[in-house]
């Protein structure tokens, strides 16, 4: 059946198609939503009975999370790019990551190289390698005097019972040493010269050769080390009981190991036989002890032994990138270290990686005999033949000939 009203539906367009457009919106389609199966142009009675709710009443379309907010005309989504990525091009990204990384590099630089300044002008130096007539003429090479001294000087009362020091005013020397570090590719060199060596010393005559240390210090043992070595000693650094222990600590302890027990109450010492750890006070007991058949020939031996293994554990690469073994380390040294006016931090660099060094050569000076003289008390005379050949060998920048290394 046809509808009277249809005949000429043909030929019309639907409302939301005519170009003629609707005059007016209905009542009921007024603020409606467009509906394709509602047709304008039909009586009410044909159109569906289903009621749509004004568009004021349907709740507001929900966006996903997923799709980005509307932006202005012009504007970037987020991210900064048309892209919606990084509004940085990739070259500038590696351009700004070299930028933090060089200013991290420069902070740290700058850290080190005035923690380095400070440690240096922190140094105790002393005018020791005076110039004096007669004195040896310059040799090829770097030639150290290394002292250790007795020195209880900022010790507590506490400190001289922990580490047995007596309470003995002054300073003398207990450990004396030269250091030859050359130029050619001989060997380092540590030698070794007893405390009881029999000497010349200027203005004293014939005494020890520790006597010139309690008589003038360290410039007038250096006076009286040259005179007796005929060598030039370029460089100088002392270090105290307190000074020496106190390194020992900074580095963890050094590990020696023992062919028989020591003891020694004297020292405060009480070690065991075998490989183990010493702290400061056990080291320094180890290294002052005279309490063995060769007194201190004996003692002279285990002080380059000590120090040779406590420079090379001080110069190991864990220990150096270790800031916390490190830098207490270096502040305990420019703290307690002697050093004539010419050291610089450098310069005891050199030293601890030459004495560090596996091709490190230690030996004792040629001994002759130990006799007791009167008025002198038992002294250590060289072999001068040997030791001639010894410090000719040195003062020429070559290596010692191994018939004069001895460690006894």
């Amino acid at each position: 059946m046809t509808h009277p009203e249809d005949q000429d539906r043909t030929r019309e367009l639907p409302a939301y198609l005519d170009p003629r457009g609707v005059d007016q919106p209905t009542e009921r389609y007024r603020g409606a939503a467009y509906d394709p199966r509602v047709d304008h142009h039909r009586p009410a009675a044909d159109q569906p009975t289903q009621v749509y709710p004004p568009a004021a009443q349907q709740p507001p379309a929900q966006r996903s999370p997923y799709q980005p907010a509307a932006q202005p005309p012009g504007a970037y989504p987020p991210g900064g790019s048309p892209t919606g990525g990084d509004d940085v091009p990739p070259r500038k990204r590696k351009r700004r990551g070299w930028k933090i990384f060089g200013s991290v590099v420069l902070v740290l630089v700058v850290a080190i190289a005035g923690f380095v300044i400070y440690l240096d002008t922190s140094l105790n130096r002393e005018d020791i390698l005076a110039d004096y007539d007669g004195r040896p003429a310059d040799t090829p090479g770097v030639t150290w005097l290394l002292v250790g001294s007795d020195s209880r000087e900022d010790l507590t009362d506490e400190q001289k019972d922990e580490l047995a020091t007596g309470d003995a005013e002054g300073k003398r020397t207990d450990t004396i040493m030269l250091l030859h570090i050359p130029d050619s590719d001989a060997p380092p060199s540590l030698i070794s010269l007893p405390r009881d060596t029999l000497t010349d010393i200027p203005d004293y005559g014939q005494q020890k050769l520790n006597a010139a240390f309690a008589f003038g210090g360290g410039s007038l043992l250096a006076q009286s080390v040259e005179g007796l070595t005929g060598l030039r000693i370029d460089r100088y650094a002392e270090i105290g009981f307190g000074g020496f222990a106190g390194i020992v600590d900074a580095v963890g302890g050094v590990e020696m190991c023992l062919d028989e027990p020591m003891n020694d109450p004297l020292a405060g010492l009480d070690l065991e036989a075998g490989c183990q750890t010493l702290n400061g006070s056990q080291a320094l007991g180890y290294v002052r002890t005279r309490a063995s058949a060769n007194a201190d020939l004996d003692r002279v031996q285990r002080q380059r032994e000590f120090l040779s293994a406590l420079l090379s554990e001080a110069a190991s690469f864990g220990t150096l990138i270790n800031p916390f073994t490190s830098v207490p380390l270096a502040l305990e040294v420019a703290d307690t270290l002697i050093v004539d006016d010419d050291v610089h931090l450098w310069h005891l660099a050199s030293m601890g990686l030459a004495m560090g060094s596996g091709d490190l050569v230690t030996t004792t000076v040629p001994v002759a005999a130990t006799p007791t003289l009167p008025e002198v008390g038992s002294v250590v005379q060289w072999d001068d033949a040997a030791a001639t050949a010894m410090f000719d060998a040195i003062r020429a920048d070559e290596a010692i000939p191994s018939e004069l290394i001895t460690t006894e």
